[in-house]
């Protein structure tokens, strides 16, 4: 049945989904990494003021 058809569809996504789509990629995992990197900064600040209020 269906199977074949799937694999052929998928088979020339996989040939269309060439330079274009893999920098489209890229810059998501770009833009990711940024948001990534200023959470993790946002995290620490938040968690250094906590430890300063922190009576010891």
């Amino acid at each position: 049945g269906g199977e074949a058809v799937e694999e052929e569809c998928s088979r020339q996504r996989k040939c269309m989904s060439s330079p274009d789509s893999v920098k489209r990629k890229h810059q998501d995992d770009g833009l990711f990494t940024a948001t990534r990197k200023q959470d993790l900064e946002i995290m620490q600040q938040k968690q250094k003021k906590a430890n300063e209020e922190e009576p010891k």
